[in-house]
């Protein structure tokens, strides 16, 4: 099973958007600082994930709604628009 994932810091006010075979330890990724991005917050909250069959449809998954470069198409996919 693929996931993906989007993730939440109250910190920074920021979204950020990714796919894994494992949410806990992707989680515990991002709290530890290994990604350049996430490291400058550690409050990162899972926030919306799907899951998939294949690790192809996630990054598929992802990819699209990272195209959407939009905050507002984010925070409606979660539910809090």
């Amino acid at each position: 099973m693929f996931f993906t994932y989007i993730l939440y810091s109250a910190t920074i006010n920021k979204y950020y958007v990714g796919q894994t075979d494992n949410i806990e330890n992707r989680l515990r990724s991002h709290h530890s600082g290994i990604s350049p991005y996430t490291k400058i917050a550690n409050d990162w909250q899972l926030v919306y994930s799907e899951s998939f069959q294949t690790r192809k449809e996630a990054i598929q998954r992802e990819n699209e709604i990272k195209r959407k470069k939009s905050r507002l198409y984010i925070e409606r996919l979660i539910g809090k628009a």
